[in-house]
């Protein structure tokens, strides 16, 4: 499974999101940004590539919808509502990403799954 995680600059959440669930079996991960200045604008190869695009809060899924619109019309957009309080790799952001992902990730993709399943 392709996610593409997208929040602001693409300097914390995203990042981190994309880092965290890289080491998950079976996903596949980048992360972007819809701001002008994010180190790795959103572009329209992103949205293709990915089978699921997970935004950081509501904001960004307005941004996504105005600048590509129709190339949305049958993409999966799931939003974690986290807001920008954290630091790159930050444990409490970890752990929410985490927890709130849970809710879209197939269970044979986590880690504790996959151990499981080789025992």
């Amino acid at each position: 499974m392709r996610i593409l995680f997208v929040c602001g600059r693409a300097r914390a959440r995203s990042p981190t999101a994309e880092q965290v669930f890289s080491r998950w079996p079976g996903l596949e991960t980048a992360s972007a940004g819809v701001s002008d200045d994010a180190d790795e604008p959103v572009e329209a190869d992103h949205l293709a590539w990915a089978e699921i695009i997970v935004v950081m809060d509501r904001a960004h899924r307005r941004k996504l919808m105005r600048r590509f619109g129709p190339s949305l019309r049958h993409a999966r957009i799931v939003c974690l509502d986290v807001r920008d309080d954290y630091a790159f790799m930050e444990p409490e952001l970890v752990s929410l990403l985490e927890a709130r992902a849970s809710r879209f990730l197939p269970s044979g993709c986590r880690p504790d799954q996959a151990a499981r399943s080789k025992a």
